[in-house]
């Protein structure tokens, strides 16, 4: 149960103070005895869920947090996920349960959700731009964070500076479609990011991939090429994580969803079925 659900129910009368107090205190953690705290309630905290790394992880111990953050938020996002990890995962979830999966091979960014779960309602959007296709398992870590927080995504895959001509398009939809902030995903020398940053009026996220030739082809190179970006408004996280990136894109998008509610007289844009 999330904590805007029992403050309503302390709210509308049908439970008293020290019931919702004792709700609370049990919404904050989930202790799997010897392999886990599961951060329940940091989405409610901070915004962004939790979300699991199953790279590095056994197979039972991923089974057993994805069950307990199923049992208690009714969903659940894996990133890194193996091929041997996401058969278990098929097989221990099925009747009542709804599994997403998308990537490749060693790298999958899976969703496990019971059949009643829904996001939250948002009319956040954020893009998600790739280089190349090796670019795209990456850019699907943004992907899952954005439809767990409820926000839009509109993606747009191999369009790096190679082809220059493959801009034109995506760079229209994104101002004709109202984004919020573009996340974008490139390795080699890391130049997309620059680009867009200078073609569009939003925050720009880049984030450099471990993908290219010879030195530098683990992502050094595009990393530090975005890092002495000449284009304003452009931030850079960490090699790979695509994950970090949609996070803080998505935080932009709730918060200009959250002023545009407010412009328009909503008191709560951002909001759970």
């Amino acid at each position: 149960m999330r904590r805007r659900e029992i403050l309503e129910r302390l709210a509308s009368g049908e439970i008293d103070i020290e019931t919702a107090e004792t709700l609370l205190a049990e919404t904050a953690l989930t202790e799997l005895k010897g392999i886990a705290v599961v951060d329940v309630s940091r989405e409610d905290r901070s915004g962004v869920p939790e979300v699991i790394m199953a790279g590095h992880k056994s197979t039972d111990d991923l089974i057993e947090i994805i069950s307990a953050m199923v049992g208690r938020t009714g969903v659940a996002l894996a990133t890194r996920v193996n091929r041997t990890a996401l058969s278990a995962i098929r097989s221990a979830f099925g009747e009542g349960h709804h599994i997403e999966v998308s990537g490749r091979n060693d790298h999958n960014t899976v969703l496990v959700h019971t059949t009643t779960w829904r996001p939250p309602l948002c009319d956040g959007r954020i893009a998600v731009m790739t280089a190349g296709t090796s670019d795209i398992p990456y850019a699907k870590e943004a992907e899952g964070i954005a439809k767990v927080m409820g926000v839009q995504v509109i993606s747009f895959y191999d369009v790096g500076v190679a082809g220059l001509h493959r801009l034109i398009g995506p760079v229209r939809t994104i101002r004709r479609e109202g984004v919020d902030a573009v996340v974008v995903f490139a390795g080699m020398e890391g130049a997309l990011p620059t680009l867009v940053a200078s073609l569009v009026d939003i925050p720009v996220v880049g984030v450099p991939v471990p993908v290219g030739y010879g030195y530098g082809g683990q992502g050094e190179i595009a990393l530090g090429s975005m890092l002495q970006s000449c284009a304003p408004g452009l931030a850079v996280v960490n090699i790979g994580n695509g994950l970090g990136a949609g996070a803080f894109a998505c935080l932009i998008a709730r918060r200009c969803s959250a002023r545009r509610g407010q412009q328009s007289g909503q008191t709560a844009p951002v909001r759970h079925e």
